[in-house]
Protein backbone atom coordinates (compact mmCIF):
# COMPACT_ATOMS: atom_id res chain seq x y z
CA UNK A 1 0.00 0.00 0.00
CA UNK A 2 1.69 3.40 -0.98
CA UNK A 3 1.65 6.00 1.74
CA UNK A 4 -1.35 8.31 1.39
CA UNK A 5 -1.88 11.79 1.86
CA UNK A 6 -0.91 13.50 4.71
CA UNK A 7 2.36 12.29 5.60
CA UNK A 8 4.92 14.92 6.12
CA UNK A 9 4.07 18.37 7.58
CA UNK A 10 0.63 19.65 5.70
CA UNK A 11 -2.48 18.51 7.61
CA UNK A 12 -5.28 17.58 6.15
CA UNK A 13 -9.34 17.53 7.12
CA UNK A 14 -12.03 15.26 7.41
CA UNK A 15 -15.30 16.47 6.89
CA UNK A 16 -17.65 13.16 8.77
CA UNK A 17 -20.92 12.57 10.21
CA UNK A 18 -24.48 12.23 8.75
CA UNK A 19 -27.44 13.97 7.44
CA UNK A 20 -31.16 12.95 8.54
CA UNK A 21 -33.85 13.44 5.89
CA UNK A 22 -37.23 12.77 5.57
CA UNK A 23 -37.35 8.31 5.38
CA UNK A 24 -39.37 8.78 1.71
CA UNK A 25 -36.96 11.15 0.01
CA UNK A 26 -33.49 9.29 1.51
CA UNK A 27 -32.79 6.93 -1.56
CA UNK A 28 -33.87 9.84 -3.76
CA UNK A 29 -31.60 12.52 -1.64
CA UNK A 30 -28.39 10.56 -2.32
CA UNK A 31 -29.09 9.97 -6.26
CA UNK A 32 -29.44 13.36 -6.27
CA UNK A 33 -25.82 13.91 -4.88
CA UNK A 34 -24.57 12.05 -7.43
CA UNK A 35 -23.41 15.00 -9.41
CA UNK A 36 -22.08 16.93 -6.36
CA UNK A 37 -19.88 13.69 -5.43
CA UNK A 38 -18.50 13.36 -9.30
CA UNK A 39 -17.59 17.41 -9.12
CA UNK A 40 -16.08 17.03 -5.84
CA UNK A 41 -13.68 13.95 -6.49
CA UNK A 42 -12.82 15.88 -9.65
CA UNK A 43 -12.22 19.24 -7.49
CA UNK A 44 -8.52 20.09 -6.62
CA UNK A 45 -7.49 18.97 -2.98
CA UNK A 46 -10.34 16.67 -2.54
CA UNK A 47 -8.62 13.28 -1.56
CA UNK A 48 -12.55 11.63 -1.10
CA UNK A 49 -15.48 12.26 -1.09
CA UNK A 50 -19.03 10.25 -0.47
CA UNK A 51 -22.70 10.43 0.78
CA UNK A 52 -24.36 7.40 1.21
CA UNK A 53 -27.32 6.21 2.27
CA UNK A 54 -27.30 4.34 5.99
CA UNK A 55 -27.37 0.77 5.79
CA UNK A 56 -29.53 0.40 9.33
CA UNK A 57 -31.29 4.18 9.52
CA UNK A 58 -33.75 4.64 6.49
CA UNK A 59 -33.86 8.43 7.31
CA UNK A 60 -30.28 8.82 7.38
CA UNK A 61 -27.47 9.71 5.02
CA UNK A 62 -23.54 9.08 5.51
CA UNK A 63 -21.45 12.01 4.68
CA UNK A 64 -17.58 11.75 4.46
CA UNK A 65 -14.96 13.70 2.58
CA UNK A 66 -11.05 14.34 2.62
CA UNK A 67 -9.50 17.36 1.69
CA UNK A 68 -5.54 18.43 1.39
CA UNK A 69 -6.55 21.59 2.45
CA UNK A 70 -9.23 24.62 4.03
CA UNK A 71 -8.58 26.93 0.51
CA UNK A 72 -9.50 23.89 -1.62
CA UNK A 73 -12.44 23.02 0.48
CA UNK A 74 -13.79 26.56 0.66
CA UNK A 75 -13.13 26.52 -3.14
CA UNK A 76 -15.30 23.83 -4.00
CA UNK A 77 -18.20 24.40 -1.22
CA UNK A 78 -18.58 27.90 -1.97
CA UNK A 79 -21.93 29.05 -0.24
CA UNK A 80 -22.78 25.29 0.32
CA UNK A 81 -26.36 23.51 -0.46
CA UNK A 82 -28.59 25.27 -2.32
CA UNK A 83 -31.92 26.74 -0.74
CA UNK A 84 -33.65 23.81 -2.04
CA UNK A 85 -31.45 20.98 -0.91
CA UNK A 86 -30.74 22.32 2.44
CA UNK A 87 -34.45 22.22 2.50
CA UNK A 88 -34.49 18.20 2.69
CA UNK A 89 -32.17 17.94 5.66
CA UNK A 90 -34.40 17.78 8.92
CA UNK A 91 -31.42 17.33 10.71
CA UNK A 92 -26.81 17.18 10.21
CA UNK A 93 -24.31 16.25 12.68
CA UNK A 94 -21.02 16.75 10.83
CA UNK A 95 -18.14 17.89 11.49
CA UNK A 96 -14.57 18.66 10.69
CA UNK A 97 -11.65 17.42 11.60
CA UNK A 98 -8.17 18.52 11.68
CA UNK A 99 -5.64 15.72 10.87
CA UNK A 100 -1.61 15.78 11.45
CA UNK A 101 -0.68 12.69 10.53
CA UNK A 102 -1.80 9.38 9.22
CA UNK A 103 -0.67 5.55 9.39
CA UNK A 104 -1.88 2.25 8.30
CA UNK A 105 -4.30 0.46 10.63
Amino acid sequence: MSSGPGNGPHSMLIIAGHLIVDLADRNRYVTDCAIAVERARRAPGCLDFAVTADPLDPARVNVYERWASDTELSNFRGSGPDAATQARILSAEVYKYRIASIEEP
